[in-house]
């Protein structure tokens, strides 16, 4: 006799719960503005498994997880840099066209610029404050805000705008191709990466083996988990490996 579809779901339910069990104590989470995680979520599980770190994932949660993707916050209990391409702390810059011929970002005054939606301080942030801090305010119908940084980059070639918003490692190999030129180039900026938990020891041994996992991750040998993460993420290094 086959049982009533109510019970069969309760079974279903009581055996996914069980599966859940079978995660290691450590607890991974990635704050992440991507759209959608499932295939990103399911090869980067898949990834630290089969790397000996059996870990929970989680997205957006805030809560006590053992180890952090944060886009931004202090230096204390950062165990993992988040670097671009060039193994770098990631570089805001502002990019114009070369035939436009702005020389300097006053010159952006009253012009439409290209910023990337979010709370990546990269994506716009600091980049409005530099124009700020030569006297140029864009109004609210002159700032365009894209989804990504592929996407203000492309409002800026279909010269849908004057200046785009970028990073140093992501756009310069676009810059000859493209005719493009940085009128603005940023400090390096530190607080993207992977924390620990104020309450977890990061020596702790069942850590280990994911913190090697993550370390060793690069966007090159698998972009699509890389779309949990802003794009000019190339892959992680210690702090101490940093200038």
């Amino acid at each position: 006799m086959k049982p009533a579809i109510g019970t069969w779901l309760f079974l279903m339910l009581a055996s996914n719960a069980g599966a859940a069990q079978e995660y290691g104590s450590v607890r991974v989470e990635v704050m992440t503005e991507a759209r959608s995680t499932t295939v990103a979520s399911y090869r980067l599980q898949r990834y630290l498994k089969a790397r000996d770190c059996e870990a929970e994932l989680l997205f957006n949660r805030a809560g006590d997880s053992d180890l952090v993707y944060r886009p931004d916050g202090s230096d204390n209990r950062r165990v993992l840099d988040a670097v671009n391409a060039f193994g770098n702390y990631p570089v805001p810059v502002w990019v114009t066209r070369k035939t436009a011929g702005v020389r300097s970002l006053e010159e952006l005054d009253d012009r439409d610029v290209s910023l990337v939606a979010g709370s990546d301080p990269v994506s716009g942030r600091l980049a409005l404050r530099a124009l700020a801090s030569v006297g140029v305010t864009p109004k609210p119908g002159q700032r365009y805000e894209a989804g990504d940084f592929n996407s203000a980059l492309g409002l800026l070639l279909h010269n849908n705008t004057h200046a785009s918003v970028s990073e140093l490692g992501l756009v310069t190999p676009f810059l000859e191709s493209q005719g493009l030129a940085i009128t603005w180039q940023g400090e390096p900026v530190r607080g993207a990466g992977w924390y620990a938990n104020g309450k977890t020891d990061s020596a702790n041994p069942e850590l280990q083996p994911c913190l090697k996992a993550l370390l060793q991750l690069k966007r090159s040998d698998d972009r699509q988990i890389f779309n949990l993460f802003p794009e000019w993420v190339h892959g992680f290094a210690t702090p101490d490996s940093q200038p």
